[in-house]
């Protein structure tokens, strides 16, 4: 029996890539499933196997628990028991003794059976998760195994395999069975029949990673793909960039006669790929990204992250693109929010938007129209611009001198303290109501405080979070919870007057 042990775990060892300790652990734990069978009552039973003879031991064993608990029977020891077998033993500790050993007849050999196929089965678990943990990310091949309706079974050997479903797929691409293919390993998900490698063809990483494969120079670090966007089986963009001036990027990944990019477009169900020079100045680099169209202006809005791209009307289409397309892929790519108009559209709403901001610096500044929109016209968008740019960018201007220059800076810092000023006003100029006065705990400093932050009411105040109301001085969190509840009592009073 000891050498038909050696040898089972020796050949589930070699036949299932599985260490020879799991399998021994297997066969120990179905020994003791076997062993407790003998007995009417719980019984922890530990089967110890010699991994060099194969000669195993039975022993049961019973835990020590102090007098005031109430023992389990056949698995604990009071320490009144425990001391009819051992004197030393303590709480705690664990006495045990030899058994006699099972034979390995059908019912243990069943038993045993089954456990090894599941230890077998979790060892290969782990294997397979720990083979692929960091390969996330990756492009990996395969061969089909199964096509269903909604996804394909994609087989990596090893008993690994990869779920791609139907919306990861590219375009109208058909597989069948023992076809080779490739995807990115976008997670992998543990499930009670075997860990699930989710799959991807759709996704920009796809994309990156072929080119990496077909251009040497991208792989070799000399070129860099900057960014990628797709709009998966018809359209795609990427933005590269060469470390090295005698490289032209482009070029590279576009190939001999095209080559290279035709190569990734053919693994992508002739996926349609623009090939984009990366440029570090923004405005440069969409309009690179609205290739084919040509941008004839634009206009950037840091502060929305967004940027007002004009073009003539006979690119307005191409600029947009099939279904917005175009315009949406250069989005993405660029991470800028882009809107496309015609120029004449653009110079009517860049006229609409001057008119308004010569008008607010005639106001703020008590100067006539020709001097407001020449400050427009070089580019000063806000009263801040004119009280804080530097003096000597406003002398440059033509037809201002110093003296016009310190005037006008004077007249908008001017402008900008009424300004403060009247939103001070305006805010103390509040005061908290009654109830907010009246209130348990409230102090009528603490209401003026509220009231600073637009709380002049009970219920404003039964509206916060305590974490609205914590940065006033003096407030704690405690404090202010304690206000917002007892501001809240009417509602629950409301509610209560409504059930009964």
């Amino acid at each position: 029996m000891s050498k038909e042990i050696l040898m089972v775990a020796e050949a589930v060892s070699n036949e299932k890539g599985v260490d020879r300790a799991v399998i021994f652990e297997a066969m120990e734990q179905a020994l003791a499933m076997a062993t407790k069978k003998r007995y009417d009552e719980n019984a922890n039973i530990r089967v110890s196997i010699d991994r060099e003879s194969g000669d195993y031991e039975s022993f049961r064993w019973w835990e020590v628990v102090a007098d005031d608990v109430l023992a389990e029977l056949g698995t604990q020891f009071t320490t009144e028991e425990a001391e009819e077998h051992d004197a030393t033993l303590q709480v705690g500790d664990i006495y045990e003794e030899p058994v006699a050993n099972v034979e390995f007849g059908r019912i243990a050999a069943q038993i045993a059976k089954q456990v090894i196929v599941q230890k077998v089965k979790d060892a290969e678990r782990d294997i397979i998760v720990n083979r692929f943990r960091n390969r996330v990310g990756e492009l990996l091949s395969g061969t089909v195994k199964k096509v269903t309706r909604d996804h394909i079974i994609v087989d990596f050997g090893d008993n690994a395999e990869g779920l791609l479903l139907r919306e990861e797929l590219v375009g109208r691409e058909i597989f069948r069975v023992n076809d080779r293919t490739r995807a990115i390993l976008q997670g992998i998900r543990e499930e009670t029949r075997g860990p699930q490698l989710n799959l991807s063809r759709a996704v920009p990483e796809m994309l990156v990673q072929l080119f990496q494969i077909e251009v040497p120079e991208i792989s070799e670090g000399i070129i860099e793909i900057k960014s990628a966007a797709r709009d998966p089986g018809q359209r795609a963009k990427i933005a590269v960039k060469s470390k090295d001036a005698r490289i032209d990027p482009v070029g590279a990944c576009v190939g001999m006669r095209g080559s290279r990019v035709q190569a990734v477009s053919n693994e992508l169900d002739e996926e349609r790929v623009d090939i984009i020079l990366w440029d570090d100045n923004p405005a440069q680099l969409v309009i690179n990204a609205m290739a084919p169209a040509e941008v004839e202006s634009l206009i950037i809005d840091e502060d929305a992250g967004s940027m007002d791209v004009a073009v003539n009307e006979d690119n307005l289409a191409q600029a947009i693109g099939k279904g917005g397309q175009n315009v949406r892929l250069a989005s993405e790519l660029t991470k800028w929010t882009i809107n496309v108009m015609t120029t004449e559209d653009a110079a009517q709403k860049q006229k609409a938007e001057s008119s308004d901001l010569v008008k607010s610096l005639i106001d703020a500044l008590e100067v006539d129209e020709d001097v407001a929109a020449v400050l427009v016209e070089e580019g000063f968008t806000s009263i801040e611009e004119v009280a804080f740019v530097p003096l000597d960018e406003m002398k440059a201007i033509d037809g201002f001198d110093e003296e016009i220059a310190e005037e006008l800076r004077a007249r908008a810092k001017d402008a900008l303290l009424t300004k403060a000023l009247a939103s001070e006003e305006k805010l103390a100029s509040k005061e908290p109501a009654e109830d907010l006065l009246a209130m348990d705990g409230m102090t009528k400093e603490l209401a003026y405080k509220l009231c600073a932050i637009n709380i002049v009411t009970m219920e404003d105040l039964a509206e916060q979070a305590i974490d609205d109301i914590t940065d006033i001085d003096g407030l704690d969190t405690e404090k202010a919870g304690e206000l917002i509840m007892t501001a809240r009592a009417p509602w629950f009073a409301e509610t209560a007057g409504e059930q009964e």
